[in-house]
């Protein structure tokens, strides 16, 4: 009984996504994922403290 309960969410769950997909306009989450990474990357690079002049490392 488990297996078809389980079978069932998922197919349902396919065909929910296929047809959100097909007629909503669903935006590619690898692209915004990318986006907010490279944002973040060039947030990151303006505003970290400058290294120390001198070497630093012990």
């Amino acid at each position: 009984m488990g297996i078809i309960r389980r079978s069932f969410f998922f197919i349902a769950g396919t065909a929910c996504g296929i047809y959100l997909a097909q007629n909503y306009d669903v935006p590619n989450i690898k692209k915004v994922v990318n986006d907010t990474l490279f944002t973040a990357k060039k947030v990151e690079e303006k505003y970290r403290k400058p290294k120390k002049p001198g070497g630093g490392e012990p």
